[in-house]
């Protein structure tokens, strides 16, 4: 059990989240003025809306970061807000992003992920300064809260992974299946350790970049105008600045940058050519045309793996590396299928996940002009 503290100038919202909390055994503070807010000291965890008068989310919790280090801080953000929200992650304002609307179990989870990851970044602080643990009982601490920060870095990716796919439905589970896909033929080169791990998180984020492209021009159903592929050819250089600051994303973040570079320097933005490519970006661009030639899309049913084969067969030394061509072509065609069965797998048993789950979707008015 802990004190939460929750900041909302919608008191309908502070209402409704603090029936959540409460429900789970907490205390509640709750807060619609930001700045009454700020005077409240020795909470465990602090939940704030992005956009307030007077003080936003972003600054709410740089404030509390300030005074109150060892409080957990949660943002609430729309997905306009989204590219604003990832920039305060970056800074180390936010622990998690919570998106609007929200499912009930989604937000009972990660409450309940903060106040574990409080609890434990506590007892680790009192017992370190304390100085009476064993060595061996100190590593086993240390483990335990590394691998927290790995799961919640992988919480963090799937949310901005899932902020994208809320927009562009079009690309939903695209993602995952070209991690794997690229994770695969990384393995096959000789990848190993951190580096594969990059491989696999650059391709998952290659187009989070699109977050900053608008709706007219991304969910365009016609073709598009010399000036809009102007704006949609900037996502690379945008999903780059997204994540390059973050430090266990900054190799990934090569991928995304350089993931529409072509192996001749035709591509963009950079037109890189050939080795100068990072290898998880020439990987990429094969995985990438597998999945886009095999799926289904609106306007055309997916085509047989033998297709994709022969048309990356024909792009060799154009788009795609030759060695990494031929190293693809190697492996067994069930490489392919059984990843994109395991990716069906996840996606029905993410539907059964959220049948019959209420989501909280509170309207909210237009600000004041």
């Amino acid at each position: 059990m802990a004190l939460v503290l929750v900041v909302d100038d919608d008191a309908l919202i502070c209402q409704a989240l603090s029936k959540v909390l409460e429900s789970e055994g907490h205390t509640v503070l709750s807060h619609t003025d930001p700045r009454k807010a700020l005077e409240e000291k020795d909470f465990a965890v602090v939940i704030s809306d992005f956009m307030m008068p007077h003080v936003n989310g972003i600054e709410l919790l740089a404030q509390v970061r300030k005074e109150q280090p060892q409080a957990v801080r949660l943002l609430l953000t729309a997905a306009a807000d989204f590219k604003v929200a990832v920039d305060a992650v970056n800074r180390g304002e936010v622990f998690r992003l919570v998106a609007k609307p929200w499912a009930l179990s989604e937000l009972q989870s990660v409450i309940r992920q903060a106040i574990e990851h409080y609890h434990l970044v506590e007892d680790n602080r009192r017992l370190t300064d304390a100085l009476k643990v064993t060595n061996d009982e100190l590593l086993t601490m240390n483990i335990d809260l590394e691998q927290k920060i790995v799961e919640r870095t992988n919480g963090l990716l799937e949310g901005m992974v899932a902020a994208l796919d809320y927009r562009d439905t079009e690309t939903q589970w695209h993602s995952r299946r070209v991690s794997l896909y690229s994770r695969a033929i990384a393995e096959a080169a000789g990848v190993r350790g951190t580096e594969l791990k990059t491989v696999e998180q650059g391709a998952l984020l290659h187009d989070i970049g699109k977050i900053g492209v608008r709706d007219s021009i991304l969910l365009k159903p016609g073709p598009l105008t010399p000036e809009e592929w102007v704006e949609m050819k900037m996502h690379p250089d945008i999903g780059f600045r997204m994540l390059a600051n973050i430090p266990y994303l900054k190799d990934a973040s090569m991928i995304v940058h350089q993931h529409q570079e072509k192996f001749n320097g035709e591509g963009y933005p950079n037109r890189v050519k050939g080795q100068n490519i990072v290898l998880g970006s020439r990987i990429f661009v094969i995985a990438d045309t597998l999945d886009a030639i095999t799926s289904d899309r609106p306007y055309r049913k997916g085509r047989p793996l033998e297709v994709a084969k022969s048309e990356i067969e024909r792009c060799i030394g154009t788009q795609f590396d030759p060695e990494l061509v031929k190293l693809f072509l190697s492996l067994p065609d069930d490489t392919w299928l059984q990843i994109r069965r395991h990716v069906e797998q996840l996606e029905e048993s993410d539907k059964k996940k959220w049948e019959g789950v209420p989501m909280l979707n509170i309207a909210r008015p237009p600000p004041a002009s």
